[in-house]
């Protein structure tokens, strides 16, 4: 079992290739007046390059904050983050969007623009590309996702929910980054639907050659995906491996989460999906 996910044969201070991101001793902890949470205590966590790994814990472990944090749209109180070799603080804005796709649980879609802009929006941002190459690289990336030209120029409101999280995956991808971060990707999707949209991340995974992290509660989006779960408990990841080695880990929530009432469909899917690291 992959109880602590470290490359040891190397010590931190020499880069590694193999390795996407490399979460070291954080500790989040958020203050309200003279009252404070702490989400994250020593928090160590390596992700390497080319896996699907996803991240579950129970409500208020943190588990989209750290997804915040890789992106650094959160500080966190202690503690370092590297991308690709890099401290995330020093990305910057435009670094950390070449670099890093997010897919937003919700879409996080521009109302106002058309799906077409919604994907442009951060090539547009950079300012240094003529309107035509980025009206045809967001018109490529509208159908990696499967969506047909005709839906380019329709507006939000006009989208299912399905569609809302192809072109929210388009937006993430534009850039082409290595690393691609998604939040509850297939919540409030129907089941069709989810099974559609997890058949394309895999394909997306594999023939771009991303990295991918995911947050999820769906347990058949979690065996379909991952090459390999961190579980989230009692301020640290406390497991990580593949999936069957997760399972058999003692702990409360695992064995809520897994093997009580909700995870007996996904523990007959374990026994019968092929998984590979």
């Amino acid at each position: 079992m992959d109880t602590d996910n470290r490359n040891t044969t190397a010590p931190r201070s020499q880069p590694n290739d193999d390795v996407i991101v490399d979460i070291a001793g954080l500790s989040t902890v958020f203050t309200n007046g003279d009252k404070e949470s702490v989400i994250h205590q020593d928090l160590d966590l390596c992700i390497k390059r080319g896996e699907f790994l996803s991240l579950v814990g129970g409500s208020g472990t943190g588990k989209t904050v750290l997804l915040r944090e890789m992106l650094g749209l959160e500080d966190p109180t202690r503690g370092e983050i590297t991308v690709l070799g890099k401290p995330v603080a020093e990305l910057g804005k435009h670094g950390a969007s070449r670099r890093v796709g997010m897919l937003f649980q919700q879409g996080a879609l521009f109302s106002a623009f058309t799906v077409l802009e919604n994907i442009a929006f951060p090539l547009r941002e950079l300012k240094t590309l003529p309107d035509a190459l980025i009206r045809e690289a967001a018109m490529v990336k509208l159908q990696m996702v499967g969506l047909a030209p005709e839906h380019a120029d329709k507006m939000p409101a006009d989208l299912s929910g399905g569609m809302v999280k192809r072109v929210s995956l388009a937006r993430a991808l534009i850039m082409d980054p290595p690393l691609l971060l998604l939040d509850e990707p297939t919540a409030g999707l129907d089941p069709e639907s989810a099974d559609s949209f997890c058949a394309l991340l895999r394909s997306l995974h594999k023939g771009m050659e991303l990295t991918v992290v995911m947050v999820t509660h769906d347990l058949d989006t979690l065996f379909e995906l991952s090459t390999r779960i961190a579980v989230l408990a009692d301020r640290q990841v406390i497991v990580v491996g593949a999936p069957r080695d997760v399972i058999a880990f003692s702990h409360p929530f695992i064995r809520s989460f897994f093997l009580g009432e909700r995870g007996q469909r996904a523990a007959e899917l374990l026994r019968e999906y092929p998984f590979t690291v």
